[in-house]
């Protein structure tokens, strides 16, 4: 079988309730039952607040994208903005912190399927886990939508089921969501730095461009409304769970949610629960997979990675070798490497990510009031990443200078070549 050409175009398939879902899939995830923990211990009384901070960076990141994604319906998100905007290397950067913090996750949210599922055996489940993923992505990004829409579903009506118990139960307190002033705020930028995590799955939305239909006018639809559900959603149960534990208690947890519902009198819904966070951890490394394997290809077909990874399957329509290449590396992480603290990395990473996307955006219009959201998307971004646990700073920004260090080998290399 021949295979299709680097140049190839993927098959546009996806309408606006695709895209919304695919977003979905990779926001209401994984982080939100793990995250809150993490969060409530940085900023303690202000994680309502963290969590607002978080929201107003990603609504000003996601205008930001809609707006370049509209202009550019190309697979490849901010890679492609920053490539066409800002010039070649700001695009490659932003790849770059995309696909290496975007493949962290990824092992990350396996693992975290495997501690749910069979915490004695967290790396076998893993690595089944994204083979079995990359075989659903190399089916066709279809297949993957519908699939993804499944697992949307069942993650939504388990997070109903705890934001519903929690508040009808006789533990609720409001007194417990203690709204004042913060106590610290380098803990709640810190916290909402943490919480950003969550939210970044619309970068999957801008990544499909090339395999939406009329992306002009669906992906500055789907990615401001996936994110204003998943927002909707956050809040629901930040607030069910504060109410039930505490910020204290809720700092301390290993498994919140489920603590939550324990302590709400209900513990017969915990593995339920449990259940709902490997199905949520599964639908975020599905569309993870889907959006890195896209970066990569438009990375591959600007040689800025081997080219033999632009190919299209001539069958499926799907960047097959990209998709394969970041399975396989995904596994080996997830066999092999303890990612918890990789998490940090990888908001440092999306974060920087987001900061090019806004600096594209800034140069689409001269008008003073057009520019107000992108700064403050660009503002955000930076004083978000620099507030994170020092390791993920420095290893992030370590990580990103290799990347930047190896484009300009690269071009000294063309350059002394002719």
């Amino acid at each position: 079988m021949t295979q299709a050409g680097s140049g190839a175009p993927l098959r546009r398939t996806l309408g606006v309730g695709d895209a919304v879902v695919i977003g979905l899939g990779s926001m209401v995830g994984a982080g939100i039952f793990a995250a809150l923990a993490p969060a409530a211990r940085a900023a303690g009384s202000g994680l309502l607040l963290g969590l607002g901070v978080a929201a107003v960076v990603a609504y000003c990141n996601a205008l930001s994208s809609a707006r370049l994604a509209a202009v550019y319906p190309a697979s490849g998100g901010t890679y492609v903005y920053g490539r066409e905007r800002l010039g070649d290397f700001w695009g490659y950067l932003a790849g770059w912190a995309f696909v290496v913090g975007k493949t962290a996750s990824c092992a990350a949210m396996a693992l975290t399927v495997g501690a749910y599922v069979w915490p004695g055996q967290a790396h076998a489940v893993a690595v089944a886990s994204v083979v079995a993923l990359t075989a659903v992505n190399y089916g066709g990004v279809q297949k993957a939508a519908w699939l993804t829409r499944a697992i949307v579903a069942v993650v939504l009506a388990v997070l109903a089921a705890v934001v519903v118990v929690c508040l009808g139960s006789g533990e609720a307190d409001a007194g417990r969501l203690d709204l004042g002033a913060p106590d610290d705020v380098g803990g709640v930028l810190q916290a909402a730095g943490l919480l950003f995590f969550a939210f970044a799955g619309y970068a999957r939305i801008a990544t499909l461009g090339e395999e939406v239909r009329d992306p002009a006018r669906t992906i500055p639809r789907a990615i401001p409304l996936a994110l204003g559900i998943a927002l909707v959603v956050y809040a629901a149960v930040a607030v069910a769970v504060l109410s039930v534990l505490g910020a204290g208690e809720l700092g301390e947890a290993t498994a919140p949610l489920a603590d939550a519902v324990r302590a709400a009198g209900v513990p017969g819904l915990v593995p339920v629960v449990r259940a709902g966070a490997a199905v949520a951890a599964l639908g975020s490394l599905l569309a993870l997979i889907l959006g890195v394997s896209r970066t990569t290809l438009a990375m591959a077909r600007d040689r800025h990675l081997p080219g033999a990874l632009a190919a299209v399957h001539p069958r499926f329509q799907v960047p097959h070798r990209a998709e394969l290449a970041v399975g396989a590396v995904v596994a080996v992480l997830a066999a092999t490497v303890d990612v918890r603290g990789a998490i940090g990395f990888s908001s440092f990473g999306v974060l920087a990510y987001y900061a090019v996307a806004n600096a594209s955006a800034w140069t689409l219009d001269s008008a003073a009031v057009s520019r107000i959201v992108p700064v403050v998307g660009l503002l955000g971004c930076a004083v978000l990443a620099f507030s994170l646990p020092g390791m993920a700073v420095g290893v992030g920004a370590a990580v990103l200078g290799v990347g930047a260090a190896a484009y300009g080998v690269r071009r000294w290399w063309a350059g002394r070549s002719g």
